[in-house]
């Protein structure tokens, strides 16, 4: 997918558009370098994203400080932004890959994920953080294109972008909108999330808001492509469960999506987890959407998910075994570091 995706941004770069990319080095390790030399051989402007080695990076440098956005930006009038990467684990469907709908693994499993387009004025939002990230690592000048070009409202929605800049005031801006969203839901709350490690305040919010009578739900996976991470968030699922919370795993494909649905009116996606990185260490980027139309989407998105999941009773949680208990307190010690 990704060659495909490459060769695709090279035609266009030969019709005459303009093409900036920007790629986080430790998320691309694994990509031959020759990929990337053939795309600026055909003049598409590549920038990685704080280099592994220091003497490469053209901004300022720290190897724990990542770039997760996916963001795609085209002729200023459309945008997306979600957690969907360009790679071939997203090519089969649930129920259609070689897990055949029963309980896989993160090797095998075809992979559930959230994306979403986005037109409006909220897409200079989202050029503009492009923008930015590309100036913060000291990327060349993009020549004449157009951008931040206004666009009319297109929809009865009202968009919020948010960010998260690692050393910047508005560094834990996608973690209080969400927490705010939480404390003030009065029906539901409905939260699909790929990696779960919450802080403690983010726990005591989830409790108090079922201890009041929110339907509070989480979708959640059924295993993991980073164990640790899994183990880590099936930890707290005591403290949940025993405040009324609903848990239910997706074990028939990989969990990727990153959503929330509060009342059926304050929905988001993006592209930050629910763990200590992405709220404190990596780049971020969410779409805060506010409207029953769009929530009432989302609604049907994660009712569709949810009767593909299977839920986690808590008397039986009780009673899991001592050997899955222990890896859940290992994972815990490590998890302000996952």
């Amino acid at each position: 997918m990704g060659l495909r995706i490459a060769q695709r941004l090279i035609d266009k770069r030969g019709e005459g558009v303009a093409v900036a990319v920007m790629v986080d080095a430790v998320g691309t390790l694994s990509v031959p370098p020759e990929l990337f030399e053939r795309m600026r051989q055909a003049g598409v402007q590549v920038v990685f994203f704080n280099p592994v080695n220091p003497l490469q990076g053209r901004g300022a440098w720290s190897l724990n400080e990542r770039s997760h956005r996916k963001i795609l930006v085209v002729d200023g009038e459309i945008a997306f932004v979600g957690g969907i990467n360009l790679s071939d684990v997203y090519a089969s469907r649930p129920g259609r890959g070689s897990s055949g709908g029963k309980a896989a693994d993160a090797q095998s499993a075809p992979w559930r994920d959230t994306h979403i387009s986005i037109r409006g004025p909220a897409v200079q939002d989202v050029e503009r953080v492009f923008l930015d990230g590309w100036r913060s690592q000291d990327g060349p000048d993009l020549g004449a294109a157009d951008f931040l070009v206004p666009q009319p409202r297109s929809g009865p929605h009202v968009v919020r972008i948010l960010v998260n800049r690692p050393g910047e005031s508005d560094n834990h801006a996608i973690y209080l909108t969400l927490l705010s969203a939480i404390n003030s839901a009065q029906r539901s709350i409905h939260v699909t999330m790929a990696y779960f490690v919450p802080d403690p305040a983010f726990i005591a919010a989830l409790c108090e808001a079922a201890q009041r009578g929110v339907d509070v739900v989480l979708l959640l996976p059924g295993f993991s492509d980073s164990s640790i991470v899994f183990h880590a968030g099936r930890s707290h699922y005591e403290t949940l469960l025993e405040a009324g919370v609903k848990i239910y795993e997706r074990k028939d494909a990989l969990l990727h999506a990153k959503t929330a649905v509060v009342d059926g009116v304050w929905s988001t996606a993006g592209s930050s987890n629910l763990d200590w990185r992405s709220f404190t260490l990596n780049h971020e980027i969410n779409a805060v959407i506010l409207g029953a139309g769009f929530g009432a989407e989302m609604e049907a998105l994660f009712e569709a998910d949810r009767r593909a999941a299977v839920r986690v009773d808590a008397e039986q949680w009780r009673r899991r075994p001592v050997s899955q208990r222990f890896k859940e307190f290992f994972a815990r010690l490590w998890e302000r570091w996952l």
